[in-house]
C-alpha cells in the first residue's frame, strides 16, 4: 500500500487532511514538525509528502522539499503556503516540489492533487516494470544470439573472439568474410553487443533475397507514390537502424547502381528516400558480411572498388567448420542442448562412434548443417542416445575394418569416403546437372567428371 505522510502544524488542518486522504487505497501518516516529519520520512519513505511551508522556519517546508527528493528521488512533495506568491512557486519548483497548494484550499482540490500525483507514480512503477521486461526479453534474445552460440576453443576461433573484442567498440565499417552456415551474423551480433551501441537496433538485411527495386526502398525507404503500391511513407533500414548497426548479409549481391547509394551512407551517411527529396542523417554503424570473393568480385565489375575499400577497412574471417573439427564435439554438445530444451525432452547422449563420424565429415554446409544434423539425429534416435545409425551419412567400410595401429583409418579411405559422399549429395542437390554440382563443390567440370567415373557414381 501507498503511504502518503503529511507535515503541517496546525492540528486541526493536518487531522482533516489526512482523514480525508484516508479515503484513498493509501496509509497516512501525519506530524506537526519538519524534523518530525523527516524521522518518519527515514522510517519508511513515503510516495507522497504534503509538507506546509513555514514550520520551525518561514522556509522550513522548503528544506523538507530538498531532503525529500535527495533520499528518495521517486518521491514527490507537494508544497502547502498561506503565502501563494510567483516568488514562492519558483521556489517551490526549484527545490524539486512537484505541485504546491495555496492556503485555504478546499478538500476536494486536495483530492484533486493528490490523486493526481498517485496516478502518475503508479504510471511511473509500471513503465519500470514494463522496463523490467524489456530488459528481461533483451536478455533472453542475447543469451540466444549471443557469443555462447559462436563455440570453439579451436585455434581459428580463439584468434576470431580476440578480434571481435578489438573491433567492437570502435566506429569502423567490419566486413565479415567466411561460407554459408559458419555463422556471420552470430559473430557480427557479438560485435554489436560489446559496442556502445548495444542498447540500440541491430538491423539486418539480406541483400541477396532482394530485387534491385525492392532492395533500395528495404535500405532507403520510399516516399508515397514513389511506385506503383507505394500507398504511404516507409521507413528503410538505415533510418530504423539509427544509433545502432546495420548488417548487410550477402553483400556481393548488390546490384551495382545499389552500390552507388551504399557508397554515399558510407561516406556522408546520408540519403534519400526513393521518391524523395528529402536529405536524411543517420549515426549508423555499418558491418557486411559475404560469403564471396569480393576482390575476384571487383576484377570480375561486379563489385565497385571505391565501395569495396570502404567496407574492408577490418576484414574477419570465420573459418569453415573442416578447418576446425575439435570444436565438433563442442558444437554437438551445445546443439543437443539447445534443441532437447526447446523439445521438452532429456538430453540425448552422442555415442562415440558416432562423434568420430561427426569428426571426420566434410561439412559443406559448416555449423548450418551440423545443426540439422543433429536436431534429425535427436528426433531419429532410441533411448535418447544417438548413433552413427542415426546420422545421414556412415563411415566407409575399409576404414571400419582395415584401422591403423594407433586405432585410426587410414586418411586416404576417410578422405574419399568423404569425398564421395559430397559429390553424391552436390549431385542430388543439382538434381543430376553435372556443371551446377561442378560449382556447388567448387572444382572444374572435367574434374567432377573424373571423380563421378572413379566413384562409380555415372554410366
Amino acid at each position: 500500500m501507498r503511504q502518503v505522510l503529511v507535515i503541517e502544524d496546525q492540528d486541526t488542518l493536518r487531522e482533516a487532511i489526512v482523514e480525508i486522504i484516508s479515503e484513498l487505497d493509501v496509509k497516512v501518516e501525519g506530524v506537526s514538525s519538519a524534523r518530525a516529519g523527516l524521522e518518519a520520512f527515514d522510517r519508511a519513505p513515503a510516495a507522497l509528502v504534503l509538507t506546509d511551508l513555514r514550520l520551525e522556519s518561514p522556509e522550513a517546508g522548503l528544506e523538507v522539499v530538498r531532503q525529500v527528493r535527495a533520499r528518495s528521488p521517486q518521491s514527490e512533495v507537494i508544497l502547502m503556503t498561506a503565502f501563494g506568491t510567483v516568488e514562492v512557486a519558483v521556489e517551490a519548483m526549484k527545490s524539486g516540489a512537484f505541485d504546491f497548494l495555496v492556503k485555504p484550499f478546499s478538500m476536494d482540490h486536495l483530492l484533486e492533487k493528490v490523486r493526481k500525483v498517485l496516478g502518475i507514480l503508479e504510471e511511473r512503477r509500471e513503465l519500470e516494470r514494463v522496463r523490467g521486461s524489456v530488459a528481461l526479453l533483451r536478455d533472453e534474445v542475447d543469451e540466444k544470439f549471443n557469443e555462447g552460440e559462436i563455440v570453439g576453443r579451436s585455434a581459428p576461433m580463439v584468434e576470431l573472439f580476440k578480434k571481435v573484442d578489438k573491433v567492437a567498440d570502435t566506429t569502423s565499417s567490419v566486413l565479415i568474410l567466411g561460407e554459408s552456415g559458419t555463422g556471420k551474423e552470430l559473430v557480427a551480433r557479438a560485435i554489436h553487443r560489446k559496442s556502445r551501441r548495444a542498447g540500440e537496433p541491430f538491423v539486418r538485411v539480406n541483400c541477396g533475397a532482394l530485387s534491385e527495386g525492392v532492395l533500395e526502398s528495404e535500405l532507403f525507404g520510399h516516399e508515397k507514390g514513389a511506385f506503383t503500391g507505394a500507398l504511404k511513407d516507409r521507413r528503410g533500414r538505415f533510418e530504423l537502424a539509427d544509433g545502432g548497426t546495420i548488417l548487410l548479409d550477402e553483400i556481393a549481391e548488390v546490384p551495382v547502381a545499389t552500390q552507388v547509394r551504399l557508397l554515399r551512407v558510407l561516406q556522408e551517411r546520408e540519403f534519400e528516400r526513393v521518391g524523395g527529396e528529402e536529405t536524411l542523417t543517420v549515426d549508423v554503424r555499418v558491418i557486411a558480411a559475404t560469403n564471396r570473393n569480393l576482390q575476384e568480385e571487383v576484377a570480375a565489375g561486379n563489385f565497385r572498388e571505391d565501395l569495396f575499400y570502404r567496407l574492408f577497412v577490418i576484414p574477419l574471417d570465420v573459418a569453415p567448420l573442416r578447418d576446425r573439427d575439435e570444436d565438433i564435439p563442442l558444437l554437438c554438445e551445445h546443439f543437443a542442448q539447445k534443441i532437447c530444451q526447446d523439445m521438452a525432452r532429456p538430453l540425448v547422449e552422442i555415442d562415440p562412434e558416432a562423434l568420430k563420424l561427426l569428426r571426420v565429415y566434410g561439412w559443406p554446409g559448416n555449423v548450418r548443417e551440423l545443426e540439422n544434423v543433429i536436431e534429425r539425429a535427436i528426433v531419429l534416435c532410441e533411448d535418447n542416445r544417438v548413433t552413427s545409425a542415426d546420422l545421414p551419412f556412415q563411415a566407409p567400410a575399409e576404414a571400419q575394418t582395415v584401422p591403423l595401429p594407433g586405432g585410426f583409418p587410414p586418411l586416404r579411405d576417410v578422405v574419399e569416403s568423404v569425398e564421395k559422399q559430397m559429390i553424391a549429395r552436390a549431385m542430388d542437390s543439382a538434381k543430376g546437372v553435372k556443371t551446377e554440382a561442378a560449382r556447388l563443390l567448387e572444382i572444374k567440370a572435367s574434374v567432377l567428371y573424373y571423380k563421378l567415373e572413379k566413384y562409380g557414381l555415372i554410366d
